[in-house]
């Protein structure tokens, strides 16, 4: 089977378990360790570039963050949080799971539109980069905005 075919239904493995880490998420009080420890632990992915085959090239890696980062702008937009009995939750939002449908299929189109001319291992590596250039914008808007919350709970104490 064609590691395209095989790393796309991984993709759609991947992003059902997402939608139900959301939304199981949703029901429990939120902490700096749950906002922040994802990107950390995905970054060991980074080891990937050690193997020659996953390298990309100066302009591939400008081009895949700055994409990144503008998908990340869709999830900031959908992740806020709120206060309830005392405790600081994120707020479910019905866009988001359409938001996180709509980014699977773009990455998906991508990789099959450009898996005709970029070698696999190449297009690993950019797909992992653009993962994570878009995790880690949003992770960080989400602790400024915990941060912020926290704050004003702590006024109330």
């Amino acid at each position: 089977m064609n590691f395209v075919v095989v790393s796309s239904i991984g993709a759609v493995f991947m992003g059902i378990f997402a939608l139900f880490v959301r939304m199981k998420a949703a029901k429990k009080p939120t902490n700096v360790k749950k906002i922040i420890l994802p990107p950390v632990f995905m970054s060991s992915g980074a080891f990937m570039y050690l193997v020659p085959q996953f390298r990309l090239t100066g302009m591939e890696i400008i081009e895949v963050v700055i994409l990144g980062m503008l998908f990340s702008i869709l999830l900031i937009k959908t992740s806020k949080f709120e206060i309830r009995e005392n405790e600081i939750y994120l707020k479910r939002s019905k866009a988001f799971i359409y938001i996180l449908v709509g980014l699977l299929v773009v990455r998906l189109a991508l990789k099959s539109i450009l898996s005709t001319t970029i070698d696999y291992g190449e297009l690993s590596g950019m797909f992992f980069l653009l993962a994570f250039s878009m995790i880690v914008p949003w992770r960080i808007a989400m602790y400024l905005d915990y941060k912020k919350l926290y704050k004003q709970l702590q006024g109330k104490q």
